[in-house]
């Protein structure tokens, strides 16, 4: 039962920007609050920007500043020419307006495609760059094709996204739209999930509920694209339950795993976006 090397996916894209000469602007991360998986996704971000030395800085604030405050502070950043990328890490505390936030983002700096004008132009197929978890799935179908020739035109395969977020789910399935006949949006709480599940030859969960679904759920030859992150007794979980696999060791399911799965390929992704978006400077 073939785990896609998503390492190996994420070290070919770290390879060709490293071909290539690092942009000299700062690539700024915002951080508000202690949240421990944003804490753990920076310093990933920040290790292979230390990888490509690319000049990586956060920006910490705290937990209870005000949505003015916080306002203003990101202004201060956008404006500073020697930045050449913004990231504003999710989630903010509850009393943030996360999209007002987002909206300060100058769009030749959203290097996460979340400001409403980036995503605008982005669903008119006419931003610079796409959303890195959209990257992600490019990458793995790029791989699954020129590795083992199956899935040479994901038109006719039955879709399932399940979560609808903005870092996930929405840009996705608003990607997969233009391209697929079919495609099914679920939640965490669907009715009857695993059923609906059943018939997918493609499933790309960022629902953020550890051990949602198994193989037993799925088709035999099934690809599930986790994107899910959650802690359970200190351990890093996926939406896929992974610990029942041996069960199943005749199936052709393929699978990312979690961790180092989708994580480190969106992180690169994320750093592809700052090479691109700094090309001319």
């Amino acid at each position: 039962m073939p785990e896609i090397p998503c390492k190996e996916i994420a070290q070919k894209i770290i390879n060709d920007l490293r071909s290539k000469p690092a942009p000299k602007k700062v690539l700024a991360a915002v951080l508000v609050g202690e949240n421990s998986a944003s804490i753990s996704f920076l310093r990933q971000k920040e290790k292979a920007a230390k990888e490509l030395d690319v000049d990586f800085r956060i920006y910490e604030f705290p937990e209870n500043i005000l949505q003015d405050e916080l306002d203003r502070k990101i202004e201060e950043l956008a404006e500073q020419e020697s930045i050449g990328g913004l990231i504003i890490q999710l989630p903010l505390p509850g009393h943030i307006d996360n999209q007002e936030v987002l909206n300060i983002i100058p769009l030749e700096k959203d290097i996460d495609v979340l400001s409403e004008r980036a995503f605008e132009n982005f669903r008119a197929g006419k931003n610079k760059v796409l959303p890195p978890a959209v990257g992600v799935v490019e990458e793995i179908f790029n791989y699954l094709y020129e590795n083992t020739k199956i899935y040479e035109s994901t038109k006719n395969l039955k879709f399932v996204i399940v979560g609808s977020g903005s870092l996930i789910g929405k840009p996705i399935s608003m990607w997969l739209e233009r391209k697929i006949a079919e495609l099914i949006i679920l939640n965490s709480k669907t009715e009857n999930i695993k059923e609906k599940l059943k018939d997918a030859d493609v499933i790309i969960s960022g629902a953020g509920k550890p051990n949602l679904f198994s193989a037993e759920d799925v088709k035999e030859n099934a690809v599930i694209i986790d994107f899910g992150y959650s802690f359970i007794n200190g351990k890093i979980s996926g939406d896929f339950n992974t610990k029942q696999l041996s069960n199943y060791a005749t199936t052709q399911l393929k699978y990312t795993p979690t961790p180092s799965g989708t994580g480190p390929i969106l992180v690169v992704k994320i750093m592809e976006n700052f090479y691109k978006l700094n090309k001319s400077e």
